[in-house]
């Protein structure tokens, strides 16, 4: 168990029973996935809250062996007295654009994981080589349930929880909530990861991996890239304590400070 000072990031007084589990890039790692959802299943055993909220920040799909049972069991998941939210990453918005009609980023997505989404799909990705874009566009539409593009259709770009920003990849420094650019919430690295700046709340996102939950007084950084490390993370996040759940080590720690 790992303290410090408690930090200034907290939830409003009325809501100190109010805990969020803000999930990890998954990309595809359904194994991971199903054992981190039964650690906070038991950590909510462990330390029961009133309301709870999963959020999930994004690239579902990709690189890993499994993105469509992944977005099935998502897209039917349930736990009584939890809601779920989930935030559009870079590798959904791909997959959204080809699914709507723009074939010119077929092939980059195939190099960035989108062969190991499409396969497991049971669409052979090297096939589609051989096919014009119209065709290569059905094929993957075909391979794709409606019910798959739907539900990421209605994903979010952004969940504010107290204290608490959550994006996929992060936000463009001086530069205020509502004027965010969606390329930059999906797609941004520098100058956001390098900027000290206080943005009014502190910016939890996936997107940049790290070998372990990265802790800045202004961000929080958890994708610790399960698809490769075989670590999945969940941050948890209830008054003023955070602590990190995660397929790595059997037990949670407790993250009330400000690290490196």
């Amino acid at each position: 168990m790992f303290r410090k000072t408690p930090p200034r990031s907290r939830l409003p007084e009325g809501a100190r029973n109010y805990r969020a589990y803000v999930i990890g890039d998954v990309h595809g790692k359904l194994d991971l996935l199903e054992e981190l959802l039964a650690k906070i299943d038991r950590d909510l055993e462990r330390l029961p809250a009133k309301k709870v909220v999963l959020v999930f920040v994004g690239d579902l799909i990709d690189r890993g062996p499994d993105s469509a049972a992944v977005i099935e069991l998502l897209r039917t998941y349930r736990r009584p007295g939890a809601k779920t939210v989930f935030i559009l990453g870079n590798h959904e918005e791909v997959m959204l654009r080809i699914l709507d009609g723009d074939a010119s980023h077929i092939g980059q997505w195939l190099k960035f994981g989108g062969a190991q989404c499409l396969a497991s799909y049971g669409l052979d990705p090297a096939g589609l080589a051989a096919l014009g874009e119209a065709e290569a566009v059905a094929a993957i539409r075909g391979a794709i349930p409606a019910e798959h593009s739907r539900f990421l259709h209605g994903f979010a770009d952004s969940f504010r929880f107290g204290d608490y920003l959550i994006v996929h990849a992060g936000i463009r420094p001086g530069v205020g909530l509502e004027q965010q650019l969606q390329s930059d919430l999906r797609w941004i690295r520098e100058p956001f990861l390098g900027d000290r700046s206080d943005h009014g709340f502190v910016v939890v996102h996936g997107h940049t991996i790290t070998d372990g939950v990265e802790v800045r007084p202004n961000r929080i950084g958890i994708d610790t890239g399960a698809y490769a490390s075989g670590v999945l993370t969940a941050l948890a996040i209830q008054g003023a304590e955070r602590w990190v759940i995660d397929t790595g080590v059997p037990a949670s720690s407790t993250l009330t400070g400000t690290l490196g």
